[in-house]
């Protein structure tokens, strides 16, 4: 075997970005139509969730059928807001009843899932343990979900350190999808608190940017996804919509 070759063909790495994480959706749903089938995935956040249901063999349109029986609020759980204002244990329920598989690396594709050590003050990419725990904390956005608990550490959204999580594919695969669905629009409209909160954020979360593109072959950023909020209880359709005709506009013209 070459020294070169690449353990996977085709790897595939989407990133935060809350409940615009429909959009990774109809991104995957469109490399299916054009018969491209990752083969290992790396998520952060919203792309763990999306990731893990890719990784356990499901089509992108069920998907979103589960997540449309209910807002995505309806798998939080409201609490005093001591170490963060939600709960996100009804997602590691709604994991456990879907997918078949308890561990990470029980999936039918490779997965990693990328999440902020608060303890250590750095980013893991698991690969493998519990598939619902390891999900659940990728996905606890500070201080408005509550970290997550793992082997003694305290774990929150993979974003924080790495939105958009190629480190462990970066070397391993002949090409890379990138699906980015939390772009820094230069002419974003934060004027409140919270705005500029949110800004703040995801200028931290974009922060590897020059990295990312280097290892990328196809960037995929739906066109004005940054105007959708990331904690929105609707638009679940349209952004499926928007992340499957952003791919497909891009995949036709190569």
């Amino acid at each position: 075997m070459s020294e070169n070759k690449k353990k996977y063909k085709t790897g595939l790495v989407l990133s935060g970005g809350g409940t615009r994480g429909f959009a990774h959706l109809g991104i995957i749903a469109a490399l299916h139509e054009k018969g491209i089938f990752p083969d290992v995935i790396s998520g952060a956040s919203a792309g763990a969730i999306a990731g893990a249901f890719m990784a356990a063999g499901k089509k992108p349109n069920d998907v979103l059928e589960i997540f449309k029986q209910g807002s995505f609020f309806k798998y939080t759980k409201l609490q005093i807001p001591r170490d963060g204002l939600m709960k996100l244990d009804g997602l590691k329920e709604l994991i456990s009843k879907e997918i078949q598989a308890r561990n990470i690396e029980e999936l039918e594709i490779p997965l990693f899932i990328a999440v902020s050590n608060l303890n250590s003050g750095e980013v893991e990419y698991r690969s493998s343990g519990l598939l619902g725990e390891t999900v659940l904390a990728s996905s606890s956005i500070p201080i408005l979900f509550a970290p997550v608990e793992m082997n003694g550490n305290l774990f929150v959204d993979g974003g924080l350190l790495d939105n958009i999580p190629i480190e462990p594919l970066k070397l391993d695969c002949e090409q890379i999808i990138v699906a980015n669905i939390s772009p820094i629009n230069p002419k974003g409209n934060f004027k409140n608190l919270v705005q500029i909160a949110t800004r703040t954020f995801y200028m931290s979360v974009n922060a590897n940017m020059k990295q990312v593109r280097k290892y990328t072959t196809h960037y995929i950023e739906p066109e004005n996804i940054d105007s959708y909020d990331i904690l929105s209880r609707t638009h679940a359709d349209e952004l499926f919509e928007l992340g499957y005709n952003s791919a497909m506009k891009l995949l036709e013209s190569q």
